[in-house]
């Protein structure tokens, strides 16, 4: 099972977006995927047609011991399924500040169903605290939506500052797969330059024994699409929503690479067959 963490501490930058789509992409060609949202803001659970109503099983449940991530989980469509969110998830923080182990709960959960799944992909909040690190603990990667403006350089250096510090401290084998560019203009020199400089950082930290040494930017870029942002008030993927846009285009590029770096695409397009 491959798991795989989409965290950014700013909001507004494709987090969600990113998550959903990608999960739909690898399960429209034939992977199992799980999604589970850890944002108290149940942005990923509404965007793919869940709004769980008071009493309804969530992950709030599973971090607080109440529930196993298998109940807590709803399928949504052929292969892609959802631990969804609730606004109580808000008060795990709280309630798991003095409980041992806090850190490690998804972890330990994720191991009862590793074998269901091909794909686990994390929505985190956008926020560095209790739900963020329980997911950073619980994944092998980190993928990093960013719009390619300057000051997400600045909030950069902060994210990689906590993987390092979970790595360290908590998960040996998380690594920084890369950063993804959303709403993204090609046409603008800003976008160019910001591109080119995440791209020098990476390759400057080539052979470093840091998380992010093998760390890239996809060369999907997901462009501006107005159907990207009217998809989550239908609780559909783009693919489901408008799968000729270059929204949906661009999401599946970006989800053949992840298959194609662990050299499953082939056999996935086998199977979607």
């Amino acid at each position: 099972m491959r798991s795989i963490a989409v965290i950014n501490q700013k909001g507004g930058v494709g987090k969600t977006t990113t998550t959903v789509n990608v999960a739909a992409a690898l399960a429209e060609s034939g992977q199992r995927v799980l999604v589970i949202d850890m944002d108290p803001q149940a942005h990923a659970t509404l965007h793919m047609g869940m709004e769980l109503a008071p009493g309804e099983l969530s992950i709030y449940e599973v971090l607080c011991g109440k529930s196993s991530l298998e109940d807590a989980t709803r399928k949504i469509e052929t292969n892609l399924s959802c631990a969804g969110s609730h606004i109580d998830l808000a008060a795990a923080e709280m309630e798991l500040s003095n409980v041992d182990g806090r850190d490690l709960i998804l972890r330990n959960r994720l191991e009862e169903v590793s074998e269901d799944y091909d794909y686990v992909i994390i929505d985190c909040p956008p926020s560095l605290g209790v739900l963020t690190i329980n997911a950073l603990a619980a994944v092998d990667e980190v993928i990093l939506p960013m719009q390619p403006h300057f000051l997400a350089l600045h909030g950069l250096s902060k994210l990689l500052q906590t993987i390092h510090l979970v790595a360290q401290q908590l998960n040996p084998t998380l690594k920084l797969m890369g950063v993804a560019f959303c709403m993204f203009d090609s046409g603008t020199r800003l976008a160019a330059e910001v591109s080119r400089d995440v791209e020098q950082f990476f390759e400057q930290s080539r052979g470093q024994a840091v998380p992010w040494s093998e760390a890239k930017v996809f060369s999907s870029r997901i462009r501006r699409n107005i159907r990207l942002a009217e998809a989550p008030s239908f609780g559909r993927s783009i693919f489901n929503y408008a799968p000729e846009s270059n929204g949906a285009v661009d999401y599946r590029q970006m989800a053949d690479e992840l298959l194609m770096s662990r050299g499953e695409g082939e056999s996935s397009r086998r199977v979607a067959a």
